[in-house]
């Protein structure tokens, strides 16, 4: 049985939440767009090859990265059973590929059209996936710097949430939760009075 991994690497790009995706260069599916993926290599585990493919398309991979889900086929790919991952990163630290052929790009979630292999089938999986962890774990330290204003971390709730968020709340619960500290340094912007930077309190997964 053959087998391969497709990792959904999201980012906040521009105010909205965005995959990486990568133009095929070859049949099936030439000229189309798809998640990353692969098959394993020889000897390589399925996290292996996860980070792998993080690794090749990002730069980095010291980045929040989860199982998803295994689909039994996936459109016209020639793997009969496709793992499927999906990281979170801070779209400053990545550095993609420069290559012509086989070329990686942003693109926003919402705009998305048909991909190859019925990859949107993983994304829909995924991006629900990823709005039910903002509820209960700190996985939003990804997609941050390691320090960052309030109103920062706001903007990549309502980016993934698609919808906006009430201010005040949003401040009492991240911070009431116990998932972020100031750090006792502030940022000015503008005229407006010098907002405060947070920090996560932890940098890896974490359950509320």
């Amino acid at each position: 049985m053959a087998a391969a991994v497709v990792v959904v690497i999201f980012t906040v790009r521009d105010g909205q939440l965005s995959v990486l995706l990568i133009e095929r260069a070859a049949a099936p599916c030439r000229g189309q767009w798809a998640l990353p993926g692969g098959h394993l290599l020889k000897d390589e585990t399925l996290d292996g090859a996860a980070i792998r493919k993080l690794a090749n398309e990002t730069g980095i991979t010291d980045v929040f990265l989860e199982q998803l889900y295994t689909f039994d086929r996936l459109g016209d790919g020639h793997a009969d059973v496709v793992v499927t991952y999906f990281a979170l990163v801070d779209l400053m630290r990545t550095r993609l590929r420069s290559d012509l052929e086989w070329r990686p790009a942003w693109h926003s979630v919402r705009t998305l059209q048909p991909l190859a292999f019925n990859n949107e089938r993983v994304l829909d999986y995924a991006s629900g996936r990823l709005r039910s962890k903002l509820q209960y774990t700190n996985v939003a330290y990804s997609l941050l710097p390691s320090r960052f204003t309030l109103t920062q971390m706001q903007r990549v709730y309502e980016a993934i949430m698609g919808e906006p968020v009430d201010k005040r709340n949003f401040r009492r619960r991240v911070v009431g939760l116990g998932i972020v500290r100031e750090t006792g340094t502030t940022l000015k912007q503008g005229a407006s009075r010098p907002a405060m930077l947070y920090e996560f309190t932890r940098h890896e997964p974490m359950t509320l």
